[in-house]
This record gives structure tokens, sequence and C-alpha cells, in this order.
């Protein structure tokens, strides 16, 4: 694979931590932020516009969030709702996109271009940080729905957060290593039990209401509720290392391509202690039901900080610590693109 600097597509005024993209709406969502830190760097979670402009991907700013002191660390969305986890809590969002009145397509293509539509490459610069609209002739509108702590450790910092295949569930893990289910939007809690020691690094609800959880205690575990089903190995068939301990630094499930009601699992394993010649990193398949391994390969000596599969199954994502992303076929675990397109953590990633 031949490292390419891919263009940029927009850049935010805040370290960027997550990402979302609605397709029914054509809408990229980037959150980020300072922190409660007085550095002068907002908070927000800003929502684009996703368009094809002479044959090139653009992204023009429709609204600003202002999330005040608290900086969004992750991000889940169902429909117009979305799930942010700032520092200990969960905070609901609810968004809604219209045409203003009076405007319309026939106008618009009359117009001349301004503002961000003059872009034709990447980013569109925001005129106004905190300005709440940007794209003429559509408004979008943000409201705070519940919110709730869901960490609750000495240093409590929410760090995953997903929904349930129809979205009436929503789940959290954090640093105190609880798993915690809530009913949504009520935001009421369900079920709670600890899943590992220490943090949590990443889980993943399956359509059968199996959860998977991986965690600082270098295991990945699935749960059936709150009961340990089983817990992965990914070495049964792989590499073996004496003296590298691994941990699983993420996970997601995919559908396989061409067959729906089928699933496989992907997990990252990375090594769990920074060494001056690093040894490699490793992606790993399993059968969705078994959760048996299917294959393992390496994915480079660059940490992987975080993955993401395709709707459709047919790839995966990595992002690094350094700032490099790269596309493997989820069926072979065989890369297919290497890109460096930042210079720094890659907090999310979609496909």
């Amino acid at each position: 694979m031949g490292r390419r600097r891919a263009p940029e597509l927009y850049r935010a005024p805040f370290p960027l931590y997550a990402l979302q993209v609605d397709p029914s709406a054509g809408l990229l969502i980037a959150a980020g932020g300072g922190g409660a830190a007085k550095t002068g760097i907002k908070n927000g979670v800003h929502f684009l516009q996703l368009e094809q402009i002479n044959g090139r991907l653009s992204a023009s700013l429709l609204h600003s969030h202002d999330t005040e002191t608290r900086a969004t660390m992750n991000l889940a969305l169902a429909g117009n709702i979305l799930a942010a986890g700032q520092d200990a809590h969960c905070q609901l969002l609810r968004f809604q996109a219209h045409q203003q009145k009076g405007k319309n397509k026939t106008e618009k293509a009359g117009c001349k271009e301004q503002g961000p539509r003059q872009r034709k490459g990447a980013a569109p610069v925001e005129k106004k940080s905190g300005a709440e609209t940007h794209q003429e002739g559509v408004e979008l509108s943000v409201e705070n729905l519940q919110a709730v702590q869901t960490d609750f450790s000495p240093d409590p910092l929410q760090k995953v957060v997903c929904f349930n295949h129809d979205n009436t569930l929503l789940a959290t893990g954090g640093t105190d290593g609880y798993v915690r289910i809530w009913k949504v939007p009520s935001l009421e809690k369900v079920l709670e039990f600890r899943a590992h020691e220490g943090e949590i690094e990443d889980l993943a609800l399956g359509p059968d209401g199996k959860l998977v959880t991986v965690g600082w205690d270098l295991k990945a575990s699935v749960w059936q509720k709150d009961q340990l089903v089983t817990q992965l190995h990914w070495q049964e068939n792989g590499p073996t290392f004496s003296n590298t301990p691994y941990r699983y630094q993420a996970c997601r499930f995919g559908q396989v391509p061409d067959q729906p009601a089928r699933l496989r699992l992907f997990t990252v394993q990375i090594p769990h202690k920074r060494l001056r010649q690093p040894p490699p990193c490793y992606l790993t398949a399993w059968d969705g039901s078994t959760f048996l391994p299917l294959r393992t390969k390496s994915c480079g000596h660059e940490v992987i900080s975080c993955l993401s599969v395709s709707e459709s199954g047919t790839f995966l994502g990595l992002g690094t610590v350094t700032g490099s992303v790269a596309i493997y076929i989820a069926f072979s675990l065989q890369g297919v693109f290497l890109c460096g397109c930042c210079s720094c953590y890659v907090s999310d990633l979609l496909l």
C-alpha cells in the first residue's frame, strides 16, 4: 500500500473527537472541543451538509451547537437523535433540518454561490464559529433532551456509547469498568454490571442482544444481558508472544456481504505497553455466532486507535495514533489503501 495525502474536507475550530454520518439527510456530524480548561478553544457539535460539487465532495456548515464547558468525546446516532459522551455524562440531542420559507431549488440554482459554496475544494471556512445556521436555504435546529451520569470512577469519563438495533436502548461504558444500559429517550437505567477490571475501551451491540466489550484488563467478553457468554481468545489460531502482552483496542459487528442474516465481529489488538521497537498490531475477524476466530492479520506497527466497518460489511477502516487511515477488505483482511490524513491521533473514523 502506498501512502497518500487525502484532500481536506473540513477543518473544525476545535480538536475533533467524534464523527457520525446521517446518510438519509446527507449530514456529517463532527464533535469535540477543548473541555473545561480556559484555553479559548470552544466545545461544540457541528452539523455539515455533504454534497458533490464539480465532481468533488464538499462539506458546508449548517449549524454549530455550543456544548458550553463540555467537550464531546464520543457519539452514537439513531435517526435524528444523538447520544453524546461529555465528561462523565451522556447527553441526548435531537436535531431537525428543514428548508427556509421562500427558498427553493430554482432560486438557489439562479443565485451566485456565496460563503461556503464558493469552495470547490475541500473544507469551507465557517464565517462565525458561534453562528447557528450557515447554509442558505436550509435551517437546522438542535435541542437538548435528557442527560444522565454514566460513569462513577474517581476520575469519571464515558468512553463509548452505542444504540441497539432498534434504537430503543443505549449502552455506555467508561473508566469505572461498568456497562450501563438505558432506555431511549428517557435514559432510565435498565441494567448495570461490571464488565472489566479497569476501563472499558469499546463495546458493540449485536441485533440478537449480545454485547461485546473490550477493556484495559486485556479481556474481550461476550455478554447476554449481564451474563458472560464467552471470552475471546484471538491468539488461539494466530501468533503467540511470550513477552508482549496485547490488549483489545476496538470491536465492531459487520454484516456478511450477500448474507444479511449473518454477522462477523472484528477486533483490533495492540501492544499493551509502548515499546521503543513496537511490535505489530493485529486485526481479527470472528464468526458472529460462535465467536471463534476466523483469521488474523498484521496491520502494521503504527498503534491503532479506532475501527470502523462499512454499512455493507465489505470494508474496514483503521485509524492510528499518528494520523494515518487504512482501508481493508473485510473478508480477507487485505489492505487496499493507506492515507496520511492527519498529523495527530485519529479519534474516530467512518466508512
